[in-house]
């Protein structure tokens, strides 16, 4: 890949990242339920499901995605109940109240963590047919393909990381203002509420007609 063009992709993948949807909103949630360390598992979760969906639409399978109806809507709903789910456990979630000398968290499971984000990213049909509409336009014909797709992936992946790890961490650091049971209730279903939101605009999206 040309140098222009990588720097060309590697702007508008800082657009991408940087954008507020369901990964940022889960990560800033895991940042405030377990601190920045624990709560980063869920990033790695979300760059497995990118890794995948770039993988699917290297193989050619993302075009039968992106054309099939039944397949589209089967990933929407799942990734629609799956969000509200989230919405009803951070609903859920009983606040502690903090005391200063020591702020004790959850202690999530690296791997339920993984497998959260990785849930969040791979149920959004929307994410494969952007990737699908996207990649394309900076791929060269006439050079290996499979290689230009890695290093976008990586290029992705890379960045997606670093901006993960903002929200996560600007997240962790807002926990440690909470002092009572009152204000973490507050910000638990304000993210209740954000998830839904989440769900509520990918019900909306629809399949781009052929």
């Amino acid at each position: 890949m040309a140098l222009e063009t990588w720097l060309a992709f590697f702007v508008a993948c800082w657009v991408i990242s940087l954008s507020p949807g369901a990964g940022a909103i889960a990560s800033m949630s895991c940042g405030l339920r377990y601190g920045f360390w624990r709560g980063y598992w869920n990033a790695i979760g979300l760059q497995l499901a990118l890794v995948l969906q770039i993988a699917v639409v290297a193989a050619g399978i993302g075009a039968v995605l992106a054309t099939s109806s039944l397949a589209f809507s089967l990933i929407k709903w799942f990734g629609v109940a799956y969000l509200l789910w989230l919405a009803y456990k951070q609903w859920q979630a009983v606040p502690g109240a903090l005391e200063d000398s020591a702020m004790p968290r959850p202690i999530g499971r690296p791997l339920a963590l993984v497998f959260r984000g990785f849930l969040i990213n791979a149920s959004n049909p929307k994410a494969i047919v952007f990737i699908l509409a996207v990649l394309p336009q900076f791929l060269n014909p006439k050079q290996p393909l499979i290689l230009q797709y890695v290093e976008m992936a990586a290029t992705m992946v890379v960045v997606d990381l670093v901006v993960m790890a903002g929200y996560t961490g600007l997240a962790a650091k807002v926990l440690r203002l909470l002092r009572t049971p009152r204000q973490q209730r507050l910000v638990n279903r304000s993210f209740a509420t954000m998830f839904a939101a989440a769900a509520a605009l990918l019900a909306t999206v629809r399949k781009a007609a052929a």
